[in-house]
């Protein structure tokens, strides 16, 4: 019988008695030194062009080595592509441009990018690559598993938030939750959404918190209103925080000469009685201005609320 090869790093399998007086060439040479390159081995990859990655079996190829080292400086997305096997790799793109890299398996497969200034590791998930963990920021540490492709709630502490030059959208809930000597989160700027709608205020008005945290009525109100907040449609206020937690919310409304106020808040469409700023609740607009009114939520228990409510005139 001859040399056999494992079927993910082609290492030699000796058969015994097949190698006497040979022996030592073959563990040194097609294990050992292989073995080393899987476990600590760097591909440099230097050329802007796609790649795939050599698969020789019993000698040096760059799919066995354990880190992808990406020193191109283009700009158009380039693909490394690796067998489509369980392998993990340390993928550091390193490239002086804003290219990105994308490590796939044969196939090819949808794959998993990596962008400029960013370390990943890499598995072979059975599919397809994912990433197992990423360093993209240097002030925080630790890891972003939602990254990996999940939907569902990830807590951050003190993790790796995306680089500055790529925009991320969450769809779960993101937890940052600092420690007893850090803060949670440091930011120059941050934007609100706000939704500014040509609508008269009257009646009873929905306030959605998963669609804005301001919303301005920029045409004159017609009539004094109830303030209804609620998640969204479909899901209530009270599914939607936890006991322990507040949200803040604004609402601008436009008065002509004939002014009209906030007279009810309801939660999920029930009533409550908002702690109003100095102890008492508006009675009236104010006629030619617009009116801003601020309100923060306390969730103190299920469906139970400590609202506290001011209005304040602009004009």
């Amino acid at each position: 019988m001859t040399t056999a090869y494992t079927s993910l790093l082609g290492l030699a399998l000796p058969v015994t008695g097949e190698l006497s007086g040979t022996w030592g060439d073959t563990v040194n040479n097609s294990i050992t030194s292989l073995l080393d390159s899987a476990i600590a081995g760097t591909t440099t990859l230097s050329s802007d062009a796609d790649v795939t990655l050599s698969t020789t079996t019993g000698a040096a190829n760059t799919s066995r080595e354990a880190i992808l080292l990406w020193t191109a400086g283009g700009t158009v997305t380039r693909n490394i592509t690796a067998p489509a096997q369980s392998k993990a790799y340390y993928v550091i793109n390193a490239g002086s441009s804003t290219q990105s890299i994308v490590l796939r398996g044969v196939g090819p497969t949808t794959g998993v990018t990596i962008v400029q200034g960013e370390k990943a590791v890499c598995a072979w998930n059975g599919t397809d690559f994912v990433k197992v963990a990423s360093t993209q920021a240097t002030a925080l540490t630790g890891i972003l598993p939602i990254a990996n492709g999940g939907t569902g709630a990830s807590t951050l502490a003190g993790a790796n938030l995306p680089v500055t030059n790529v925009a991320n959208t969450f769809t779960a809930t993101q937890t940052l939750s600092g420690s007893s000597s850090a803060e949670a989160l440091v930011t120059s700027n941050i934007a609100e959404v706000d939704t500014i709608s040509a609508t008269a205020a009257t009646g009873t008005i929905n306030f959605d918190i998963t669609t804005q945290s301001v919303l301005y009525y920029t045409s004159n109100a017609s009539g004094n209103w109830t303030l209804n907040f609620r998640g969204s449609s479909g899901t209530s206020l009270n599914t939607l925080m936890s006991t322990g937690q507040s949200i803040s919310a604004t609402f601008l409304v436009t008065n002509g000469t004939t002014a009209y106020y906030n007279s009810a808040v309801t939660i999920d469409g029930t009533s409550v009685t908002p702690k109003w700023q100095g102890g008492s609740a508006p009675t009236s607009g104010n006629a030619s201005s617009t009116d801003c009114y601020t309100y923060v939520i306390q969730k103190s228990g299920s469906a139970t609320y400590v609202v506290l409510a001011s209005q304040t005139k602009f004009a």
